[in-house]
């Protein structure tokens, strides 16, 4: 089992960007019927999402909340040592976005850049490595973009998956400092590899005319191989087995007790789960905070999507947090760590036009 624990490493800033557009679920009659409409949105817990434009990419969402960051921290762009980009939804097959992004935010060429390729658990593997990264007595600074574009893989016609997922792009700036310890747990099962996946475009199955054609499927819903397909029920009965366990596995793994945390962060996958998970370890809901009803699942970016859009104002010294991630993989994981002196940026909200710009803050 992989256990992480660092020491003097710290998450100085999370930002947080989502695409103007607003859809919402109750305006999905083409797709469920108007008597299900109410108790499909009760159930999953969404009433809208953020859906990015045609061009708009998962990188500009993280580019606009990195710029965001890097300002309201006044950072020195030359101080970052390492950007590591995370999603499944890269700008292209070859090259990997990271060096893209490097060169957009204006990092130096000494900078380490790379992909990671990882789903809702994304976020808790992600902060992982950066940890890691910072660990070494030669990086000081890394800077952790974590975004995606779920609309664009998701079929229209889809009714169990088009309610779901929204799109939103996040910077979180990690830097050696004086901290709490942080503690990690990874896990995998890749047994599971079929609950969730896109069948069509990799290597194991090319493109190819049929894959790209839309088909009624065995599920009623209608979508190509190029689409997002999920087994929700594998996928629920999955987490209520892993989840709540991990949970108290961080807890034991810290030598903490869970009165002790302040916040706990679930990937936002729907209500239901969540709330399932909360009850089912007697989290009290004022620290099970939620962002799902107006952002959706944005996969892996739900989480620090979370933190800036609910906790932005109630940060104090501790503030004892437990991150949980979990989805396609099967994979899993959580961290428990104090966010004392993170920096929240204001919520960004992106429009197409200032793709090589800064974008202006919700409310502003």
């Amino acid at each position: 089992m992989a256990f992480l624990k660092f020491g003097n490493i710290r998450i100085a800033g999370i930002s947080a960007c989502v695409p103007k557009k607003i859809e919402r679920n109750d305006e999905l009659t083409s797709l469920i019927a108007i008597e299900e409409i109410d108790k499909t949105i009760k159930s999953i817990g969404i009433k809208e999402k953020r859906i990015a434009d045609v061009n708009t990419c998962a990188s500009d969402l993280c580019f606009a909340a990195a710029l965001r960051l890097l300002e309201d921290l006044d950072i020195n762009r030359d101080s970052i040592d390492a950007l590591i980009f995370l999603t499944q939804a890269p700008d292209y097959p070859v090259p990997a976005t990271a060096p893209i992004l490097q060169k957009r935010l204006g990092l130096p060429n000494s900078t380490a850049c790379f992909d990671i390729n990882l789903g809702c658990s994304g976020y808790i593997y992600g902060l992982a490595t950066a940890f890691l990264f910072a660990g070494h007595e030669n990086i000081n600074r890394v800077l952790f973009l974590d975004g995606e574009t779920f609309s664009k893989i998701v079929s229209k016609k889809d009714k169990v998956n088009a309610p779901l997922y929204g799109d939103a792009g996040t910077a979180t700036l990690i830097e050696k400092g004086d901290s709490a310890e942080a503690f990690f747990s990874l896990f995998t099962d890749g047994a599971g590899q079929e609950a969730i996946i896109i069948k069509a475009g990799g290597a194991r199955h090319p493109s190819s005319m049929s894959t790209l054609k839309e088909t009624l499927r065995e599920d009623g819903n209608i979508r190509s191989e190029h689409h997002l397909f999920m087994d929700g029920m594998d996928v629920f009965n999955f987490t209520i087995r892993v989840v709540p366990k991990n949970i108290q596995e961080i807890l034991a793994y810290a030598d903490r007790k869970l009165e002790e945390i302040d916040y706990v962060i679930f990937h936002q996958a729907n209500k239901f789960m969540t709330d399932f998970f909360a009850k089912k370890l007697k989290i009290p809901s004022q620290k099970v905070p939620y962002c799902l009803d107006r952002f959706g699942n944005t996969s892996s970016a739900s989480i620090p999507l979370t933190v800036v859009s609910e906790l932005k104002d109630k940060i104090k010294t501790p503030t004892n947090v437990i991150f949980s991630g979990f989805g396609a993989g099967l994979s899993w994981g959580s961290s428990l760590l104090d966010l004392a002196g993170c920096l929240i940026s204001k919520l960004v909200e992106y429009e197409p036009a200032e793709i090589h710009g800064s974008s202006r803050s919700l409310n502003e």
